[in-house]
């Protein structure tokens, strides 16, 4: 497949866990997603939202296997990625293997630790829609890589994919530099050092784009699922929840900075209802004001008569 734009692109997410029928509940309650048993297996499920596919949802293929979201990042050529990426000290966890009719896709493991898959589909089941999209509600917004050695993982992705540096940001003694990284110009996602007291080994998280962060944090804990982080606001306005579901499986939510138009209605409904509210209450003067006029009448009338 000679279709170079594939490369670098996240294509696909799949939730592997231990009970399939509590994760579609509590992913589509918190998301809005619904789901739809894969016409080709049943034993895998599709999240979709507004009839388009969003993610994969299938029990762990084999016990020990990790409770995780894989992520699948396209190439060309998954044999040529498969055997680079070996080549780079990463290690091939599942060896190449076709989907009948989507595609072919490897299982693989980078030098620290972090898991991946990489996927070639076949011309029909390319991406149809632009690569540099904004995300909509619903679609997964941000990947992020929290690993041992940041700058050792991005030099590994790099050769792998073609991604480059684009911002970073310092986070303080503790956390170090937070580097960003895109593909073509457009910003996909960031990559850091996991805290010392961060659980588990390295893993990419991925972000889901939510109406607003800040109300999903709740809903998150009613559901049964357990708050890592947040909701916090990060530089640029956007604001971040990180979690886990019912099983354990640690995912994100992200809602973007509102536009200011948004802002700006915002703060009108608070005017109107201040500007309403004297209003109501400038009634009572008017009826005392009536009634002092009534009493000076009375006096003026009694003089009338009496000449």
């Amino acid at each position: 497949m000679a279709n170079t734009t594939l490369s670098g692109r996240f294509l696909w997410l799949e939730l592997m866990t231990t009970d399939t029928k509590s994760a579609a509940g509590f992913y589509s309650k918190l998301i809005g997603w619904k789901t739809k048993v894969w016409d080709q297996n049943p034993a895998y499920t599709m999240f979709t939202a507004k009839g388009r596919p969003m993610a994969g949802l299938m029990a762990l293929p084999e016990p020990g296997a990790p409770l995780t979201w894989v992520t699948y990042i396209g190439t060309p050529n998954v044999d040529e990625t498969a055997r680079q990426a070996e080549t780079l000290g990463g290690k091939v966890l599942k060896k190449r293997e076709d989907i009948p009719t989507i595609g072919r896709f490897a299982i693989i493991k980078d030098p620290q630790g972090a898991m991946f898959a990489t996927f070639t589909p076949l011309p029909s089941a390319s991406p149809s829609g632009p690569s540099d999209a904004t995300p909509a509600v619903g679609d997964f917004s941000w990947h992020e890589l929290a690993t041992t050695d940041w700058r050792a993982a991005l030099a590994f992705y790099k050769n792998l994919f073609g991604w480059e540096e684009t911002d970073s940001m310092d986070m303080g003694p503790e956390m170090g530099t937070y580097q960003m990284y895109g593909w073509k110009g457009l910003t996909l996602g960031g990559m850091m050092n996991k805290p010392r007291q961060s659980p588990g080994p390295p893993a990419w998280l991925p972000y889901i784009k939510v109406a607003d962060a800040k109300t999903a944090a709740p809903t998150i804990t009613k559901l049964g699922g357990r708050i890592m982080h947040g909701p916090s606001e990060v530089p640029g306005g956007s604001w971040i929840v990180m979690g886990s579901d019912l099983q354990g499986a640690a995912f994100a939510v992200h809602s973007a900075k509102p536009s200011p138009k948004k802002r700006e209605a915002r703060k009108a409904k608070p005017a109107r209802r201040a500007a309403a509210k004297p209003a109501r209450k400038t009634k009572p003067p008017k009826k005392k004001k009536k009634k002092t006029k009534k009493k000076k009448k009375k006096p003026a009338a009694k003089k009338k008569r009496r000449g």
